[in-house]
């Protein structure tokens, strides 16, 4: 049975990258649902799929499930969050658009680079191209310090940002040229509050190593930004594997590099704030990058 939808209530469509059954998109939906402010849909992914970044899929159909989430009406879907989001608001799963698309809340930060691989951003940015404002959520996620329970702190501490958006965007004056993208520092419970930031240039440099056929603990992390403290081994090395079929896993190389920029997403996050970070979808060079090819494209011809 669906949700009740109560027409004077903004609707807010839920995805991320984690699965629908992940705890940061639980304790999000549970959030939002105890304000009684908000309808809420769920279009989420079925199964984990950090780190695909924004593909999509093409040469195959969706399958969609309905998922029983008390209080709000649910899919899993066998895609990508770029996918659950297209899907969730095409009016095609849902009888109506949402107003805003949450995606989260992952678990691990976002920042930096590694924004490029985030399907948690992606399934935020899949919105914004088209056309609906979107906000993606992130934990910084500490192996052995932080637990499912700092989800719901994290969920309450971004109720602000989502119910002020969503003001802005009832009254028409919301920017439609970005998306924000929010991540959310380890101690949550003691945030120094939020930081408009930038985007800046932090990244795990992430190797390969090879491991036994039978994959004997190699595996990834949920995300490419977890803390490296919370990093398992990624498999046994083996030497004696035949040539023909040889077998790789991820590890972290060397930990996330802060590039000194006081005023990035990254910096600010492990400084304990609450970073929010617009961003939009286009991929343009530096001011001196273009400089050098307008002068070397004439010697090219």
């Amino acid at each position: 049975m669906d949700a009740v939808f109560y027409p004077d209530r903004p609707t807010i469509l839920i995805t991320n990258d984690d699965g629908i059954d992940a705890p940061g998109l639980r304790s999000l939906v549970h959030v939002l649902l105890s304000t009684s402010l908000y309808n809420i849909q769920v279009c989420a992914p079925d199964s984990e799929q950090s780190a695909v970044s924004h593909s999509i899929t093409w040469r195959h159909p969706l399958s969609a499930k309905r998922v029983i989430i008390e209080g709000a009406t649910a899919f899993a879907v066998s895609g990508t969050p770029a996918d659950s989001t297209s899907l969730g608001i095409s009016k095609v799963l849902f009888p109506t658009m949402a107003d805003l698309v949450v995606s989260g809340i992952n678990m691990g930060s976002n920042c930096g680079y590694h924004i490029v691989y985030s399907g948690t951003v992606a399934g935020a940015r899949e919105a914004f191209l088209q056309g609906v404002p979107s906000i993606s959520l992130s934990y910084d996620w500490f192996g052995g310090k932080s637990t499912v329970e700092d989800f719901k702190l994290a969920a309450e501490v971004c109720l602000p940002i989502i119910n002020h958006v969503l003001v802005e965007i009832k009254k028409g004056s919301y920017p439609r040229k970005c998306f924000l993208n929010v991540d959310i520092p380890v101690d949550v419970a003691k945030h120094k509050g939020y930081k408009v930031t930038r985007q800046g240039a932090s990244i795990i440099q992430m190797g390969w190593r090879q491991v036994t056929p039978d994959g004997h603990g190699a595996h990834m992390l949920s995300t490419m930004t977890m803390d490296t403290d919370s990093a398992v081994p990624m498999g046994a090395h083996s030497t004696t594997m035949s040539q023909e079929h040889l077998l790789f896993a991820r590890e972290v190389r060397q930990p996330q590099l802060d590039e000194g920029d006081k005023a990035s997403d990254h910096k600010s996050l492990k400084e304990g704030y609450i970073t929010i970070t617009p961003l939009g979808a286009l991929s343009r060079a530096d001011d001196e990058c273009m400089a050098v090819f307008k002068d070397w494209l004439p010697q090219v011809a």
